[in-house]
């Protein structure tokens, strides 16, 4: 009877590995140059009935194999989904506006209605945003809920055609009486800076419609932060807001803070890095002491906070029934600060959500306060400098001088990942991972990987787990803890993510391993030791629902090739699984 109950689940999850109507080539490492090299693409998507997704990420497209694949495209009419990411590594920066121009069109011409447009980790730079333009502007993409631009190198003048781009598609659709619906923003690492953000700003105010904003990573400082704040009060369904690493000072977390008292529906502030300082700490506070009522994470780590600003923090979420995490690690309080932050959380019984205050910076001392007055000082004459934030209007001959400043000052002709600074770098150890990036990290590389992959998607979490573990070495405990770290770190935060769908994780790792054969063409990796005894770990940790430990133990008892290389440390993992499984 359970055998039976195993293979019922194992059929579904086999089923659910993909998405109906999805293409994949996923993760395959191929280059492709012309038309000849993707012959087999255009054959499988001519082929493809009701074709609705196309997933191209993880391989190099020229020109011509971009245009014979568009060409491909002119007929799908059902088609919702590009899920088009790292597809430029190493190509010129010349060739992406004319590839991505021809992808564009071939989707205006089949009549698609987009939902999803990913594509992250190219680093395009503005001419990419050029060659993406026409397909915002089209009625292609009023229907777009998700739009995925991290780590592209926009620049402000990326950022500029980006935000023009929306608001003419938000206008344009509006006058069809369906106004663009878009719900997700991820635009990390783009260098978008106070002027990028402020434009960016205006599109999100009329739009009005956004649950998650993600922008780490751009070099914004307390006027572009202020910007946002404004526009982010008039998008009332706003669940997730990413602003890390950006530089608010008390002036921008003050302005955040009266922005998020006319939300109600935040889940997760991640303010991290973000130099929030006591004043924006306390307004901050007194925001979530008298509202967001469903705040489940609040991130405030690494902004000099001091001990007062801390525990007042720590007093604001006394009530917070649904917080799963508090974040104020890497600030000011010292010693005796830690300990009373602990005492205070513990004293609600709240300890347990409070997360590690290991690196905290010390307290402040009246030097720290004269660098925060020259700061600020800075900071009013950034602010004089600003262009007026109401003004809602692009000026194009502005976006072009900018534009050419910025190619006269780029060096690099290709489009890497490396045009984008983004020391640590997490993009590069996950593209191509080795034990020497992973320790160069550093120790917030958990933190920093958590934040890089998107737990809402299982084959993403999936794959970056993989990734993880491969460079997974017993022989080196630095190298095994960084491995294992790192790994317990993503996986609590998925299984602790309401959307994140523990099934189709475990789905996504069979097909991943060559354990399942999806309806998807997804290419198995090849098996190292380290995935598996990664795996054994991962399967004993509190945070793994015992309830997949039978299936996952069935498929291992399986005669399957895909693992023959790992033939005693697979006999490992299969009678901790059953010693597991018995147990339970």
């Amino acid at each position: 009877m359970a055998t039976d109950v195993v293979a019922e689940l194992a059929a579904s999850l086999a089923k659910t590995g993909v998405e109906d109507g999805e293409l994949s080539y996923r993760g395959q490492g191929r280059k492709l140059d012309d038309a000849q090299s993707v012959e087999e693409i255009v054959k499988e998507i001519q082929d493809f009935e009701g074709l609705q997704a196309l997933r191209l990420e993880g391989n190099t497209f020229g020109v011509e194999a971009a245009q014979a694949i568009a060409k491909a495209l002119q007929t799908k009419s059902e088609f919702k989904r590009c899920y088009w990411s790292d597809m430029f590594t190493g190509r010129l920066r010349a060739e992406i506006p004319p590839a991505l121009n021809s992808l564009g069109d071939a989707l205006m011409l089949a009549g698609a209605r987009l939902t999803v447009l990913d594509l992250s980790d190219n680093a395009f730079g503005p001419d990419g945003v050029k060659g993406i333009e026409r397909l915002l502007k089209s009625s292609a993409s009023h229907t777009l809920q998700e739009l995925r631009l991290n780590n592209c190198g926009m620049g402000i003048g990326g950022g500029k055609i980006l935000a023009a781009a929306l608001t003419h598609c938000h206008k344009d659709s509006s006058a069809g009486g369906n106004p663009l619906n878009l719900k997700v923003f991820v635009a990390g690492r783009n260098r978008l800076e106070n002027d990028g953000a402020i434009a960016l700003a205006q599109a999100f105010q009329l739009m009005g419609s956004l649950e998650e904003i993600h922008m780490p990573q751009n070099g914004i400082n307390h006027p572009g932060i202020t910007a946002l704040a404004k526009a982010v009060q008039h998008n009332a369904n706003l669940r997730i807001l990413n602003l890390n690493d950006n530089t608010f000072t008390d002036k921008g977390g003050i302005a955040m803070a009266q922005a998020l008292k006319h939300l109600s529906s935040v889940q997760v502030i991640n303010f991290g890095d973000c130099l929030v300082r006591p004043a924006g700490a306390i307004a901050i506070a007194e925001t979530v002491s008298e509202g967001l009522p469903i705040l489940k994470e609040l991130n405030l780590s690494f902004c000099e906070i001091t001990e007062e600003a801390a525990l007042k923090v720590a007093q604001s979420v006394k009530h917070k029934n649904t917080l799963e995490k508090l974040d104020l690690n890497g600030n000011s309080l010292g010693e005796e600060g830690c300990q009373a932050l602990q005492d205070a959380m513990e004293g609600m019984n709240m300890g347990q959500i409070l997360g590690s205050l290991s690196d905290d910076d010390g307290e402040q001392d009246d030097d720290d306060d004269d660098d925060d007055d020259k700061d600020d000082d800075v900071d009013e004459e950034e602010e004089e400098e600003e262009v007026d934030d109401d003004d809602d209007d692009v000026d194009e001959e502005e976006i072009e001088e900018e534009e050419e400043e910025e190619e006269e000052e780029e060096e690099d002709k290709f489009s890497t990942p490396t045009s984008a600074p983004k020391p640590p770098d997490v993009s590069s150890f996950l593209s191509f991972p080795s034990p020497d990036k992973l320790l160069k990290l550093g120790d917030r590389r958990a933190f920093l990987i958590e934040q890089q992959v998107d737990v809402t998607d299982a084959m993403k979490t999936a794959e970056a787990f993989l990734k993880i573990s491969s460079v997974y070495k017993d022989d080196n405990e630095e190298v095994k803890d960084a491995v294992l770290n790192s790994i317990d770190a993503l996986l609590k935060k998925a299984y602790t993510t309401s959307s994140f769908q523990g099934y189709s994780f475990v789905s996504s790792l069979l097909i991943l391993l060559g354990l399942i054969k999806s309806e998807d063409k997804v290419k198995p990796i090849l098996v190292v030791p380290g995935h598996l005894q990664a795996l054994e770990h991962v399967v004993q940790q509190d945070y793994f629902p015992k309830e997949n430990v039978a299936v996952l133990e069935a498929f291992m008892s399986r005669n399957n090739t895909a693992l023959d290389s790992c033939g005693k440390i697979k006999r490992h993992l299969q009678s901790t699984l059953h010693s597991l499984r018995s147990q339970s």
